[in-house]
């Protein structure tokens, strides 16, 4: 064996190595490209994500800590809570939602993602103006249920006056 040949099979190993220790990497790559404005898959309770801005890995900085809460020795024993963190903006994720560190990541960064859209969009962020048409769509269930209980006692005075 001679030299040209020991390191390109080096570096055959070091690539194998690498590749095979992060395939998360990998998939989180093809889950927020950032040539790919929508994300592969879509956000649990959104019918449109498609217009919030993508994330780069290079922007995100990620950290495994110790969960809290409700679980016992299960959850204070593992590192499953994922801390994200989006250096230009500064916004810090923390998703402790399941058991599973992969799932814990994915929500994280779906939610770091709406989070971005709406530090940097402000009010022209679809986010905001589906949590605003949620607001209103409240407070006009709250003024029918209003109504209706106005109604509902105006006829019971009614029956009542009658009566005597």
């Amino acid at each position: 064996m001679n030299a040209s040949s020991l390191f390109h099979s080096t570096i055959l190993l070091t690539k194998i190595n690498t590749l095979s220790w992060r395939p998360w990497l990998w998939r989180q790559q093809k889950f927020l490209s950032p040539r790919l404005a929508v994300p592969l898959f879509p956000v649990a309770g959104k019918k449109n994500s498609c217009d919030l801005l993508a994330l780069s890995e290079t922007d995100l900085e990620e950290q495994f800590v110790r969960g809290d809460g409700p679980g016992g020795q299960a959850t204070n024993k593992t590192s499953n809570c994922v801390v994200l963190k989006h250096i230009p903006s500064g916004i810090v994720v923390k998703c402790h939602q399941t058991r599973s560190v992969e799932l814990n990541r994915q929500r994280a960064r779906g939610i770091l993602q709406q989070k971005v859209d709406l530090f940097y969009k402000g009010e022209n962020s679809d986010i905001f103006k589906e949590k605003r048409a949620a607001e209103k769509k409240k407070q006009e269930k709250k003024k029918r249920a209003k109504e209706t209980l106005e109604k509902k006692r105006h006829i019971k005075e009614m029956q009542e006056s009658d009566a005597k």
